[in-house]
């Protein structure tokens, strides 16, 4: 219990150096550059999850193995954190439509997408990807 603990603590780290690159870049595109609010997270989201893999390789899930080279290592996380990113990507695109405010602050809708995908995505890279301790056979 106290691993899990440790573990999700570490995950919120990586979740939040994630949601500031994500929002950081989803916010110039559009407020610097015009992209399109939708256009921009997508990219936003691409760099941020390799952020996110990158720190949950190294520091959350730093005891446990994937048994993947690096490069298929971050093709699995993208493909798993697919299902956190719908739902991520989902309640983003339902606060733009409804709170049209937020095509001015798309940070924030980021932000709301990105906290309820956590418990997903935390799930799925414990449970299905860095499953296996790094001290057992």
């Amino acid at each position: 219990m106290i691993r899990v603990s440790r573990e999700f603590a570490l995950f919120a780290v990586g979740g939040v150096l994630g949601l500031l690159v994500d929002a950081s870049i989803v916010q110039a595109l559009v407020g610097w550059e015009g992209w399109n609010p939708y256009l921009a997270r997508v990219l936003s989201f691409l760099v941020a999850a390799t952020v996110t893999w990158w720190w949950n390789r190294n520091y959350t899930f730093a005891g446990r193995r994937s048994d993947r080279a690096a490069h298929a290592e971050w093709l699995h996380w993208l493909g798993l954190m697919s299902v956190g990113a719908l739902i991520n990507y989902g309640v983003y695109a339902l606060l733009l439509m409804n709170f049209p405010v937020l095509h001015r602050w798309p940070a924030a809708a980021a932000a709301a997408g990105s906290a309820i995908a956590a418990l997903v995505n935390f799930s799925t890279a414990r449970g299905m990807l860095f499953k296996s301790s790094k001290t057992s056979s």
